[in-house]
């Protein structure tokens, strides 16, 4: 941390400056022991590990041009923004099903590439929306996705009675941003020359490539359910493991060997010489978030929702509003399910644990838009050159409406 501190941008010094004085006073407050202070500091590692091998996927990607029939997919018969934000929102739900993080990486470089021409403000205002918004639909109903597990654990809901109300949310919740979105953006031209136009793309060849995409994929999530249940592994860190030999093995299988060492050698240096930020953050980040679950002051989060108990659909209103409030100051999801978890007990006494478990996953995930200082907000932040704020203003209203869509769809089911 503090290596990458002197290199770090000043936005991330001032961020972990803040997180680790604010964490101090925490700290000395509560009383804890100072052995405990090394665990303080490296909760989120596995966090920046993961971060340090994605370049190697995305390099697979490119190595493979599965890029520029992203390209193609997203620009075939598109004359404005509006249809464009559709198509790129579509495009990105498909791939962060199976690549994750890297799919909002590859979207943007593609958006960033193809919208050069208009100003930044409202090329970035373009990405921020579809990118991280597609993205964040497509984990809603995810059983791979961390926070839909914990969700499910702390419920005890099943995930085949949950799976068709989440991709019913999910759908809804698409369909209403792009109809918003759609009208915000289509009164802007869209020409792009280096695309192709509908009668000179080769449909057969790039539904073909698109199959060895998902099929690929599929592959690598198969591998990782399979790993990580033999070897009792987490999923973040078996994805970590898998994913330099599979794409390793996977650029040989297409004969691009060569290709893959030459751009994946390239990017991930150039990646790793920028990880400075996240270093600051994260570990900073780990020392604030763990010395505030140690304090008192989680009594008085959750003494208000509490107070509502008895009236259900208010009560799923302050748990999605806890989440997006607890996200702005770095809570992660995950924090704040911990948070409730002393009153989510005596309520699954009343509501219906599905209802219960709707609520935690709809509001966890729509964070995922907005958290200030999350992975998701600060990777565009840093893809982008914008700050993080501006990406948080931008999804603010999205995440209020994917949550609250999840929150009335949890207390019809009750």
């Amino acid at each position: 941390m503090v290596v990458s501190f002197i290199g770090a941008l000043k936005l991330f010094k001032v961020l972990g400056s803040s997180f680790l004085l604010v964490g101090g006073v925490l700290y000395l407050t509560a009383g804890q022991s100072i052995i405990d202070i090394p665990r303080m500091l490296t909760s989120n590692l596995s966090l920046l590990t993961l971060l340090a091998m994605l370049p190697w996927m995305n390099s697979v990607v490119k190595s493979g041009r599965f890029d520029c029939y992203l390209n193609e997919l997203m620009n075939v018969n598109v004359a404005d923004l509006g249809k464009l934000y559709t198509r790129s929102s579509i495009t990105t739900l498909t791939l962060a099903a199976f690549l994750n993080l890297s799919a909002v990486s590859i979207s943007q470089d593609v958006l960033k590439r193809n919208l050069g021409s208009l100003s930044k403000s409202i090329r970035n205002s373009f990405i921020n929306r579809t990118t991280l918004r597609g993205y964040s639909l497509a984990l809603v109903w995810s059983p791979l996705e961390m926070l839909v597990a914990v969700s499910i654990f702390t419920t005890g809901a099943n995930y085949v009675a949950l799976l068709p109300w989440l991709l019913f949310i999910a759908v809804i919740t698409f369909l209403v941003d792009s109809l918003s979105c759609h009208l915000i953006f289509k009164k802007y031209s869209y020409d792009n020359n280096q695309v192709n136009k509908s009668h000179d793309v080769n449909m057969n060849k790039l539904m073909k490539k698109v199959l060895h995409l998902i099929v690929s994929l599929i592959l690598f999530l198969a591998l990782v359910i399979l790993f990580g249940n033999l070897l009792n592994l987490d999923f973040i860190l078996t994805v970590t493991m898998l994913i330099f030999p599979f794409a390793f093995i996977w650029a040989l299988l297409m004969r691009r060997g060569r290709s893959f060492w030459s751009i994946g050698w390239k990017t991930w240096k150039m990646k790793m010489n920028k990880m400075q930020n996240f270093v600051v953050l994260f570990i900073t980040l780990s020392f604030f978030a763990t010395t505030l679950n140690g304090t008192t002051f989680l009594k008085v989060i959750q003494q208000p929702v509490l107070f509502f108990a008895d009236f259900p659909l208010m009560i799923f209103f302050l748990i999605q509003l806890l989440f997006i409030f607890l996200s702005l100051f770095g809570i992660h999801p995950i924090a704040t399910i911990g948070i409730l978890s002393g009153i989510i007990a005596p309520l699954l006494q009343l509501f219906n644990p599905i209802s219960l478990a709707i609520v935690l996953i709809t509001s966890s995930i729509a964070t995922l838009t907005v958290g200030t200082y999350g992975l998701l907000v600060t990777l565009t932040a840093l893809n982008t050159e914008q700050s993080p704020y501006r990406i948080t203003f931008d999804n603010l209203l999205f995440a209020f409406i994917f949550s609250g869509i999840g929150s009335l769809v949890a207390y019809l089911l009750l």
